[in-house]
Parts: structure tokens; sequence; C-alpha cells
């Protein structure tokens, strides 16, 4: 039988989860000291630098291993608390930390495939990196995968050396980049909203914290145990010894009896909700609805307390401007056009009918509801923020300019082109030209909104985030349910007819 596995972070956790009970058990007998002013004065000092400060740390952490000697939380967690002084911007403290992440992971990523394992191997010492570390993630990322990019990023080891491993293990970037981009997206928030909201109110905190301490006792110490029993019953002969000593205890018995009768229906349960070939495709639909959303919500939370333009408005208005041409003003009312619902509300319904000729339900349904999603939202989100347009408009608008209506319908191109080249006709030989020509419609039409002084950028750029995570969030929806009822039809045929996905789909 395995001793129950107390690790060396098990034991950090208990001590610093002792530590704080310590502090807070004790504080009225340490010297007096106002953490909330310490960080006022940090903040004021800091400035605008926080956002230089936490984009570099937050990139070298996994892009240079500066995680394996000083990890980055600290300094995310600074960026928030300073944003929660009112010093700098939260949405963009948070977008560019999480840009920096993603950036260090692919810089990390691409250093892994250019250097190889053994560049690791020859020099990791030089950063704390041993052969026992290197070889602990390694098992991690063989044991998890893809998902490793995502759960890492809250463990320090593995954060600062699992994109690096996944570019050594010939993994393409087209699967990691998704990956890479939920789990900074997640840890970027995290850290910054803790200290955000924690900045704002320190003694609060301290109050409620030092109120409930026996309740946050007893939490540490179930969490604590749930993880140690999990560990524990991964072995068989360790469930095995479980199982044999609840059979000499009649009072647990019953206990055992009802798991034994319950088990079908819960493995049946599992086999519905488990990702199985799901993996990447889900993965990467998340990964554009996060993005989208952060972009969109991210600028509805300037314009809803100033709807006055932004800097990079300002400055996209004055380029468009410079470059004005009657050729161009024609041209742009063409391209712009194309992204009108004048337009789009037709082709849609062409493409439904071509999709229906093609049996292609799920691709239909994905159309359908994408495209009402992101017709109903723009219209609400115009309503609820009511913000002037620019100035000297060359076409004649009517409505709020943010979000960019145009800009959110042109998003029906680029999901179009991938709908092609991925899901209805696989084996195209141009599928890159054919996603290249989508995404560059999109852009094009949101960019002309602009050129013809009707739309702020960020408008255009909110329009585009709110179409993008309309579709993928429709289309991650689509996918569950297709592969729910396949498992149940699955199911139906018998045991045998096909048990699981395929091997690394689960990747």
């Amino acid at each position: 039988m395995s001793k129950l596995p107390i690790s060396g972070h098990t034991l950090r956790l208990l001590l610093g989860a002792l530590a704080v009970v310590l502090f807070f058990t004790f504080r009225d007998q340490l010297p007096e000291f106002n953490i909330e002013k310490i960080i006022e004065d940090l903040s004021e000092g800091l400035g605008a630098w926080t956002y230089g400060l936490v984009a570099i740390l937050a990139f070298l952490e996994t892009g240079a291993f500066v995680g394996l000697v000083a990890p980055g939380e600290f300094t995310v967690l600074l960026g928030g608390a300073v944003a929660g002084q009112g010093d700098i911007s939260l949405s963009l403290i948070l977008g560019i930390t999480w840009l920096a992440a993603f950036l260090g992971d692919t810089v990390s990523f691409m250093l892994g495939a250019k250097l190889g394992r053994d560049f690791l191997v020859k020099h990791g010492e030089k950063v704390r990196i041993s052969g026992d570390r290197l070889k602990q993630v390694e098992d991690y990322f063989a044991k998890h995968g893809g998902k490793t990019i995502i759960i890492g990023r809250f463990i320090g080891l593995v954060r600062a050396l699992a994109p690096f491993i996944a570019g050594t293990s010939k993994m393409p970037y087209s699967n990691f980049a998704p990956y890479s981009i939920i789990g900074t997206g997640l840890w970027a928030t995290t850290f910054i909203l803790i200290g955000y909201f924690a900045s704002q109110s320190l003694d609060k905190v301290a109050n409620i914290v030092g109120k409930g301490l026996i309740y946050f006792g007893f939490f540490v110490g179930f969490v604590v145990a749930i993880v140690l029993a999990v560990r524990y019953l991964r072995e068989q002969r360790n469930r095995d010894h479980v199982v044999a000593e609840m059979e000499k205890r009649r009072a647990l018995r019953p206990l055992l009896a009802t798991g034994r009768r319950v088990k079908p229906q819960a493995v049946f349960l599992y086999r519905r909700i488990t990702p199985g070939g799901l993996g990447l495709e889900l993965t990467t639909l998340m990964a554009i609805a996060s993005v989208g959303l952060f972009v969109l919500f991210a600028y509805w939370s300037i314009v809803a307390g100033d709807p006055a333009s932004t800097g990079g408005d300002r400055t996209a208005f004055d380029f468009s401007n410079d470059l004005r041409a009657g050729w161009l003003d024609d041209l742009a009312e063409v391209v712009s056009f194309f992204g009108s619902g004048v337009f789009v509300f037709p082709l849609a319904a062409l493409l439904g009918v071509w999709l229906a000729v093609r049996s292609r339900w799920t691709e239909l349904g994905i159309l359908v509801v994408g495209l009402i999603a992101t017709i109903v939202s723009v219209d609400l989100i115009k309503d609820a923020t009511d913000r002037p347009r620019p100035p000297g408009g060359l076409v004649e608008t009517e409505g709020s300019a943010f979000p960019s209506g145009h800009a959110a319908y042109s998003t029906i191109y680029t999901w179009l082109a991938v709908t092609i080249a991925f899901r209805i006709d696989p084996g195209i030989t141009r599928r890159t030209l054919l996603i290249t020509a989508g995404i560059a419609a999109t852009a094009l039409i949101g960019l002309t909104r602009v050129y013809l002084n009707v739309h702020w950028m960020s408008d255009v750029s909110a329009g585009w985030g709110l179409g993008a995570a309309s579709f993928a969030l429709v289309g991650a929806a689509a996918l569950v349910f297709v592969h729910l009822r396949k498992n149940l039809r699955s199911d139906d045929r018998g045991p045998d007819s096909g048990r699981g996905a395929p091997a690394g789909a689960r990747d």
C-alpha cells in the first residue's frame, strides 16, 4: 500500500495557509502599518510605467524562463492593485498582460522547436532546470497533452517550461496557440482582478478574513484532504485496499453497495460529458470567443464611462483623413456595402439554402443562430451605449456608433471561409488562401467604416469581437451537442460499436 503523498508543493500550501492564519490571529501584536497606504504610494510612483513593468515580466516569465526564478503572479497582482487605485486602466492592463504572456509562450514555443530538448538538458542548470524538474514537466505534458498549456499556467514549474516542451515535442503551433490563448487569458484575468479588488479595501478584506478564520481553516483542510485522497486513489491497488477495508466494516457496507449500484450510471454520465474528440476544435473556438468577448467588454467599459473618442480612435481618425482621396472614398463605399445588413442578410439566406441542399444541418444552425445572436447583440448594445458618431461622416448613417454593425456582420465571411476549409471541404488545396481571403474581407469592411468617418476604431474593434464571439460560442455549443448525440447513439448500438475517441483526440 502507498503512503499518502504529501508533496513539497502541498507542504508549501499548508505552510502558506498557516502563515495567513498566524498573521490574522496575531496582527494586533504586530507593528502597525497601512497596507493600503503602501499600495497607494506605490501606485503613484509607478503610474503608467506599470504597463511596461507588468508586460515585460509577464513576457519574460515563459519567454526567458524567468518564472523559474521569480514567479510572475506578484507583478500581475501589483498591476491589478495599481489599476484598483485608479492610476491606470483595468481593461488596458489586463489586455497588455494577456498579450505579453501569450507572446512569451509563443517565443518559448519557437525556441523549443528550434533548439530542442538537448538545449535544456545542457544549459538547464543555469536557470534552475534540473533533469528531475524537466522530467516532471515532460511526464505531466505526456499525460495531459495540450491541456497542460492551460492547467500549467497556474503551476509555477509547469508554466515556465510547458511552452518550450510543447515546441520540442513537435506540436504544431496552430494546435498550441488556442490552448495558450485560453491559459494566458485565465491567468492574467485571475491575478489582475484579485489585485484590483483586494487593493480597493484591504482593511475590509482583513476584517472578513479575521472573522471567518475558522471557516478558512476548515476550507484549507478540506481542499488538502481532497487533493491527497485523489492522488492516493489514482492507483488501483490503493482503491482495492479501500474496498477491502470497507467490506470488513458492517457500517460501511451499505455505502459500498450503493456505490456499486450507481457505478454504471456514473460511468454513463462521465462518457456523455467527457470531451473526447472535442479537444482542439472546442479549445480553438473558446479561444476565439474569449478574445472576442474581451475586446468587446474592454471597449464597452471604456465607452460606458466616457463615450468620447480614445487616443487610438483619434490616431486612426487623423490617419484616415491624411489618406483621403476621391477614388478611395468611392472604393470604401463599395467595400463597406458588403458589410451592410442589406447585403449580408440576403447572402446569409442564400448560404442557408446551399447548406440545406448539402444536408449540412449543423453548419446551417450555426449560421442562423450565430447571425441572429450578432444582430440582436448589436442592437441591444447600441441602445445601451448611445455613443455619438465621429464628425464629418462621408455616408448617411443612423443610430449610435458602438459597436459597428458592419464590422460585426462582416465576420460572416471569416466564418464561411473557415467552415468551407475545415468542415465542408477539408481536402481543399488552397485552404490558407481561402481563410486569408475571409479574414481580409472582414478586416477591410471594418476599416472602411473608420475611413468613411462613420465609426471610431474602437467601434469597429468591438464589432469584430462581438461577431467572432457570437459565431465561436454558437459553434462550440453545436460541437458539444453533436458530440453528445453521437455518444448516445454509440451507446444505443452497444459497447462494441465504438469506445471513446481515437488515440490523441483528447489533446
